[in-house]
C-alpha cells in the first residue's frame, strides 16, 4: 500500500507510505484519493502526514521522463487535482511533514490548513527550476495565495529550497516542532479544530480561497510541466 487511512473520534489520518521517497505517482494519486473518499465520509477533521524524514518527494520524476506526453499530463492534473481537493476539503485539512517536501510535496503542503513540519535536515520547496521544468497553473497561484508575497521570486523562479524553520516565514510552513513532538502536534491541531469543524468553516474557507480557486481550476485540466 502506498497511502493508509485510519479514523478515530472523528479525527481521520491519512499517511503516505511507499517506503521509498512517497514519489506521486498514478498509483499513490489512486491510494491517496481513496483515502480521501473514506476519510470524508468518516472523519470530520483530517490529519496527512507521510513516513519518518519523507513527506513527499514530488512526482515520480522516473515516470515523468519514461512516459509520452499524455500520461505526464495525467499525472500533473492529477496532482493539482489531489492539493486543490485539500485546497476546497470541507473538512479541516492539518499537515503534518514528516521530512523532505519537495515540488509537488510543496505544493500538497500548500493544501492544507494548518501545516506542522519536523525539525530537522531536511529540504521544502518547489525545485521546478532547477530541473528545467514550467511550473503549471496550480504550481504558481496556490504559493501565491499561501506564501509571503517577499518570497515569490526567490522561492518559485529561484527554487531556493529551505529548511523546516526557514520554510515558516516563507509560508511552505505554520510551525515546525521536533520530530518526536509531530503527531502530537498535529493531533492537538486537529481536536481544537473539530470544535468548529462546521458549515461556516467551509464558507469562510472558500470566502478567503475564491481568488485562487478561480484562477486554478478553469486551467486544472490543462495542467503540464
Amino acid at each position: 500500500m502506498t497511502a493508509t487511512v485510519k479514523t478515530e473520534n472523528g479525527i481521520s489520518i491519512v499517511t503516505m507510505d511507499d517506503g521509498k521517497a512517497n514519489a506521486i505517482s498514478l498509483s499513490m494519486l489512486d491510494a491517496l484519493n481513496a483515502c480521501l473518499d473514506e476519510a470524508e465520509k468518516d472523519g470530520d477533521v483530517l490529519v496527512l502526514t507521510g513516513r519518518p524524514d519523507r513527506f513527499s518527494a514530488g512526482f515520480d520524476l522516473k515516470f515523468i521522463a519514461s512516459s509520452i506526453g499524455e500520461d505526464v499530463r495525467k499525472l500533473v492534473v492529477g496532482g493539482g487535482r489531489l492539493a486543490m481537493r485539500l485546497f476546497t476539503s470541507k473538512m479541516p485539512v492539518v499537515i503534518a511533514s514528516t521530512g523532505h517536501s519537495i515540488a509537488m510535496g510543496a505544493f500538497i503542503l500548500l493544501g492544507g490548513d494548518t501545516r506542522i513540519g519536523a525539525r530537522g535536515a531536511y529540504k521544502i520547496g518547489a525545485n521546478e527550476t532547477v530541473n528545467g521544468m514550467t511550473l503549471p497553473g496550480f504550481g504558481t497561484e496556490l504559493p501565491r495565495a499561501r506564501l509571503n508575497p517577499l518570497y515569490l521570486t526567490e522561492a518559485l523562479v529561484q527554487a531556493r529550497l529551505y529548511s523546516p524553520d526557514e520554510a515558516v516565514p516563507v509560508g511552505w510552513l505554520d510551525r515546525v516542532v521536533e520530530p518526536d513532538e509531530l503527531m502530537d502536534a498535529a493531533m492537538e491541531t486537529a481536536t481544537a479544530l473539530k470544535a468548529i469543524a462546521n458549515g461556516a468553516y467551509y464558507r469562510n474557507k472558500m470566502l478567503v480561497r475564491k481568488p485562487a480557486i478561480d484562477a486554478i481550476m478553469p486551467t486544472l485540466e490543462q495542467s503540464s510541466i
